[in-house]
């Protein structure tokens, strides 16, 4: 008899190769429920070796989701940059919300010693981040915690947010194209962010300029104008011309050597 860990490796062998695989058939294979299979599915989800769909069907990525550690390291300079700006546009009194992600994790690190404000996130890295900051009031949504992406995700992280609204939201995103909008991992992330976009009064997606135009997973989210992307200055043009085009605002922010000779510039001028 195959044991669970034998049949969750056979799955996503299978899954990696025929790329779609229903629950019903997984289960006629392996002679087990579908709740089994279910569960499963949730785990490697969890583990990030697989991307949800609609429909019932799973569609299982040959990208698997990177961990947040491993995220950190990614394009390290244009991440600070992009958290940089992003952190620039808060202002006393306002409350905002951050999503998961290293990239909004970095905004969570540049928010640090701002006073007067109310930060809302789903992220254990940015509670962690801002949990002994004075002059921040966090307040965490829970539901059920994703590992690979250390966040809280699901219904009861849903319901928590119809019961607020903020002056800024920042969206990270695994990869973002301007027709289909953010890419992610998981379906109840994306259900996540789109409630995270429709609280916002001003809506930011931090994506750096390898993401854009990438479909690395099969969940979308799809935002409601306006909305705006702040990326680096790396962007390929004819990404951004896309984005621009489809009515999205962008901002492509300098790094941080630039960002310095372009201040010393305004300075001598």
């Amino acid at each position: 008899m195959t044991t669970a860990k034998a049949r969750r490796e056979e799955i996503y062998q299978l899954a990696t190769t025929a790329g779609l695989t229903s629950v019903d058939e997984l289960a006629q294979r392996f002679q087990v429920t579908a709740s089994t299979i279910r569960r499963d599915l949730a785990l490697l989800n969890d583990q990030g070796k697989l991307a949800r769909t609609y429909g019932g069907a799973l569609a299982i990525g040959t990208h698997p989701e990177a961990s947040l550690r491993q995220r950190l390291g990614e394009a390290y300079e244009e991440k600070q940059a992009i958290a940089r700006w992003s952190a620039a546009q808060v202002q006393p009194g306002e409350s905002i919300l951050l999503d998961g992600g290293s990239t909004v994790g970095a905004v969570a690190h540049a928010l640090r010693g701002h006073t007067n404000l109310t930060v809302t996130t789903p992220a254990l890295n940015t509670v962690q981040e801002l949990a002994d900051s004075p002059g921040i009031q966090v307040d965490c949504l829970g539901g059920r915690f994703r590992s690979v992406s250390q966040t809280f995700v699901g219904p009861l992280a849903e319901a928590a947010l119809e019961r607020v609204t903020f002056d800024r939201v920042f969206l990270g995103a695994d990869a973002v194209t301007a027709d289909d909008g953010i890419c992610e991992a998981d379906q109840a992330q994306t259900r996540l962010k789109e409630l995270m976009a429709r609280r916002g009064t001003t809506v930011y997606v931090l994506a750096d300029s390898s993401k854009l135009g990438q479909r690395p997973f099969h969940a979308w989210v799809r935002l409601p104008l306006p909305w705006t992307l702040v990326t680096d200055e790396a962007a390929d043009p004819r990404q951004i011309d896309l984005f621009r085009n489809a009515g999205i605002h962008v901002q492509t922010v300098p790094l941080e050597d630039r960002l310095a000779d372009n201040l010393a510039v305004e300075q001598a001028s």
